[in-house]
């Protein structure tokens, strides 16, 4: 049985072959038509051995040519210029045997990349039409976005209609496109037609492919997508499409995180590879949804070695396999440690020798901090100091330790350990060598991560409602996971030793909106939004700066530095002493009295 493989090949030469014919004839129509002399043969016959080595060398017929493209014809253009110029080259070589126009070769290459080229073609049209009358259901989709990688989609679905996805066209806000036709499709207008276009054209489903779409675009489209009661689905931000690929597998629904995309980040990459690429780098709290999205970040910027380090053996493993699948050639290795244990950090710290860490661990739960005041102390701010020891013990050249928007003005014990561990960063900093640098990143909320208040609401929608939100006029200042890890790489890369950096988040969102659109996203039905009142500890507006502080700007425009008081590193080793030693006692009342004095900032009373 002949293979595919041979079947192609022999096509191909017999094609190329004909084109030679075919070349002969055009140019020397009575010399075919007086019977074809033994020249043109031997033409015909070296021609086919040319092209027989150059299709080998190109491996032309291991081309798939039902799903042939560009690619695909670009190295069957270069196959064919080859083979035209050695046959070119032949005609003065053996022009006494061969008697050969100058002109048939460059025709016959002409007609052979044509003929080739239509073969291949020809095949991918009939198996997409084939495919398409196999196709169960035909889904009519109306793509919002006709620039790149709505085109690229649209191709995607042309090309695979086994997926039961039938591009219509496109609406795009452009007036330069509208009206235009792009890949055989049209841009019937502006995504404020969309009802009646969708109406018009009979669409079944709307396709959001505009990766930059800020969140407020998106909400308009599934607004008015909801409104025509339309099924509407989108492809991933720019987040998520790192290698710049588009295609069916990504398409899925809108989540909450769409609705509060941003204008993308611009980051400074060559800044973050420079700190980053060959060194050995600690993540604590590394099994975290914080901890584990910087990881997957590093991982992208070529490390020598990672060192995930964390409590939870669970994580971690999870985190190990995820490396192992994704990123094979990086070293990484487990390490199961708490952060207060200086002596087991020692360890870590000597053995493997961190040149880069970023301090993730943390307790972030505002309400269990308030009846753990210890737990909050031990870990957040004596886990922090002595991971501010090693790293001046060791000569660590960069630290970044995770902070929060709650350590500003902290009403909460939560938000009190941590504004002390930015002060013990600080502190480090004034000891720090010329090569080293100890910062601090403060952000706000994080969708998705484990403290966020999305994953609560989604439980109690499952749960029949109601969603339970503490009062209506509180809001928050989100960000993503993926958006905020590379930002804290980016602040790493900034390295202004003793500073604390402050992420632009964006404007605050109301939590009661927050709930309201949850609630859409799902397609809950009578869920309602009840009010609990103010937990102990909570603010209802999150800052990120002091009235005090203030902000100066740095190279990166999402960044900015707190103007902050220098720390005395000797006395804050005596006040952090005495708290560690109520934590011991587990002395709540005495723990919260030390915090309103440490804190001078704190001017919302007390913390209770």
């Amino acid at each position: 049985m002949v293979t595919a493989f041979l079947r192609k090949y022999l096509i191909d030469l017999l094609l190329w072959i004909s084109a030679g014919l075919l070349a002969y004839a055009f140019r020397k129509p009575s010399l075919i038509a007086d019977g074809i002399p033994l020249s043109v043969f031997g033409y015909l016959l070296l021609s086919g051995l040319v092209m027989a080595g150059v299709s080998w060398r190109y491996k032309l017929a291991r081309q798939m040519w039902q799903r042939v493209g560009v690619l695909d014809l670009q190295r069957l253009a270069y196959a064919s210029a080859l083979t035209t110029l050695i046959m070119f080259a032949s005609g003065f070589v053996f022009q006494t045997w061969l008697q050969l126009p100058r002109s048939v070769p460059l025709l016959a290459g002409l007609l052979g990349f044509l003929l080739m080229g239509a073969t291949r073609l020809a095949a991918r049209l009939v198996s997409e039409a084939a495919a398409r009358q196999t196709a169960t259901e035909q889904r009519r989709v109306l793509i919002i976005g006709a620039g790149e990688a709505g085109i690229l989609i649209a191709r995607e679905m042309q090309r695979h209609p086994e997926a039961g996805l039938t591009p219509i066209g496109f609406l795009d806000d452009e007036p330069s496109k509208v009206q235009q036709r792009l890949v055989g499709l049209p841009v019937f207008g502006t995504v404020a037609q969309l009802q009646q276009v969708a109406a018009r054209e009979r669409a079944e489903e709307i396709l959001i492919a505009v990766p930059s779409a800020s969140g407020e675009f998106v909400r308009r489209v599934v607004d008015l997508s909801r409104d025509a009661q339309m099924r509407y689905r989108i492809i991933p931000g720019v987040f998520e499409i790192l290698s710049g690929d588009v295609n069916i597998n990504q398409i899925r629904d809108v989540n909450l995180e769409d609705l509060l995309r941003r204008p993308p980040v611009q980051l400074n990459t060559a800044e973050i590879a420079n700190y980053l690429r060959g060194r050995v780098i600690l993540v604590t709290g590394a099994g975290g949804s914080i901890g584990s999205e910087i990881v997957r970040q590093i991982s992208t910027f070529s490390p020598g070695t990672i060192l995930l380090f964390g409590r939870g053996e669970n994580s971690i493993f999870s985190i190990q396999q995820e490396l192992h699948r994704n990123w094979p050639e990086i070293k990484h290795i487990g390490l199961i440690g708490d952060v207060r244990d200086h002596s087991r950090l020692q360890s870590v710290f000597e053995q493997y020798h961190p040149e880069v860490v970023f301090h993730a661990a943390a307790h972030k739960h505002v309400p269990l901090m308030e009846q753990s005041p210890s737990e909050a102390i031990l870990n957040n701010v004596m886990g922090t100091r002595n991971v501010v020891d090693l790293c001046l013990k060791h000569g660590v050249t960069r630290l970044v330790n995770v902070s929060t928007d709650k350590a500003v003005n902290p009403t909460s014990v939560m938000g009190a350990s941590k504004r002390l561990a930015e002060m013990s960063v600080s502190a480090g900093a004034t000891r720090a060598r010329e090569t080293q640098a100890f910062v601090s990143v403060r952000f706000g909320n994080v969708l998705g991560s484990r403290g966020s208040v999305v994953p609560t609401f989604m439980a109690q929608i499952r749960a029949g409602g109601p969603i339970t939100v503490t009062h209506p006029e509180m809001v928050r200042y989100f960000m993503t996971i993926p958006e905020a890890a590379r930002l804290v790489l980016q602040a790493g890369g900034l390295a202004e030793n003793g500073r604390v950096y402050v992420l632009n988040m964006g404007d605050p969102v109301k939590i009661s909106d927050l709930a309201h659109d949850v609630i859409r996203l799902s397609g809950a039905r009578n869920v309602e939004v009840v009010y609990s009142g103010v937990r102990p500890g909570e603010k209802l507006y999150e800052e990120l700066l002091t009235t005090a502080e203030g902000t100066h700007a740095t190279t990166h425009s999402e960044i900015f530095s707190a103007n902050l008081a220098q720390v005395d590193h000797d006395a804050l080793q005596r006040q952090l002493d005495q708290i560690q030693a109520m934590a011991h006692a587990n002395d709540a009342d005495a723990i919260r009295r030390a915090l309103n004095t440490l804190i001078p900032e704190n001017k919302f009373g007390s913390i209770r």
